[in-house]
């Protein structure tokens, strides 16, 4: 078989180009000044958002000083008022004045209603799962029905028929602190009084309940106060930085509420938070400023080079 083979047409001869190098329109690669090529984006959106952070986080640290000082003052407020001698219980209490009286030693007496019984939990304490008992306190003599938080039973405990020791019967005195409403957090679930469910105190509503007024005293460990040494049917709780260990352990036993110590137990973190907040401040400025001062890169670096040489002929 034939094959058809077709071959371009290649001129061997050599062409000379002959350029006048003093034409008007002859430019040398040597006399161009090179330009500066963008071999990426050094900077973009997020540098903004980088600049952002040290100062939200030096902002936020500020704003704890503030909180600090806020907090220290309130808490040496709550300190000034434990330390003074208990006050009797006025026969009736204006709910709104209550905020200026938190944290307030009182004393008062009546008799608890334990048919209106209401039990907040789950609780712990000391690692162990329970209740916050709270029942009414009917006072008497034209003086109002308070709310009282008793303390803590264990959940063993939560039928009245294993703890009698627990429920005392005639005309007691309650001592303990005065203090306002609580707040509901949202992760919390809401109260269901028809089942006889409560998982934190609201004030309103058991008071709404039980026919009492908004009134809440959470009772404390025994009482050391003179006036009240030789009282007769009382159930008395103590006024000291804690329930002694086995006094605690002999209630726990009984079914017997234990009280909560008098004492401030508000958190105070915020010196953390401080060195937190201006310690991110300070880190991510220092990332910052690197960000900025770095380096351009090696394609950039030799262009730049190349830009000089045209220029200055070095």
């Amino acid at each position: 078989e034939a094959h058809l083979t077709i071959k371009p047409a290649v001129n061997y001869k050599r062409h000379s180009i002959q350029t006048s190098t003093t034409g008007a329109g002859f430019t040398s690669i040597v006399d161009s000044a090179p330009e500066l090529v963008r071999s990426g984006r050094r900077h973009g959106p997020g540098i903004i958002v980088l600049a952002l952070i040290p100062i939200t986080a030096f902002a936020l640290g500020t704003w704890q000083v503030f909180r600090l000082g806020w907090k220290t003052e309130l808490i040496a407020r709550f300190e000034d008022r434990l330390s003074r001698p208990p006050l009797p219980l006025p026969p009736n209490v204006n709910p709104e004045a209550v905020t200026d009286f938190d944290y307030r030693k009182v004393y008062t007496t009546g008799h608890l209603r334990h048919n209106q019984e209401m039990l907040i939990g789950p609780r712990i304490h000391d690692g162990n799962d329970g209740y916050l008992v709270v029942t009414p306190l009917e006072r008497g003599d034209h003086g109002s029905t308070v709310l009282v938080n008793r303390g803590w039973i264990p959940r063993r405990k939560k039928a009245q028929g294993s703890r009698v020791e627990g429920l005392p019967r005639g005309r007691v005195t309650v001592e303990g602190l005065l203090r306002k409403p609580w707040k509901k957090n949202i992760f919390t679930p809401d109260n269901q009084p028809q089942l006889g469910q409560f998982y934190f105190p609201d004030v309103q509503q058991m008071a709404q309940l039980s026919g009492s007024d908004a009134i809440w005293i959470e009772e404390t460990m025994s009482t050391k106060n003179p006036s009240l040494a030789h009282t007769p049917n009382v159930c008395r709780l103590m006024f000291s930085t804690g329930p002694d260990l086995l006094q605690a352990y002999d209630r726990e036993a009984k079914g017997i509420p234990i009280g909560r110590p008098a004492e401030v137990n508000l958190r105070n973190n915020h010196t953390q938070y401080i060195f937190t907040w201006y310690a991110l401040s300070a880190a991510t400025t220092i990332m910052l400023w690197m960000v900025v001062k770095k380096t351009p890169s090696e394609v950039a670096r030799r262009v730049r080079h190349s830009k000089r040489i045209a220029v200055h002929g070095l």
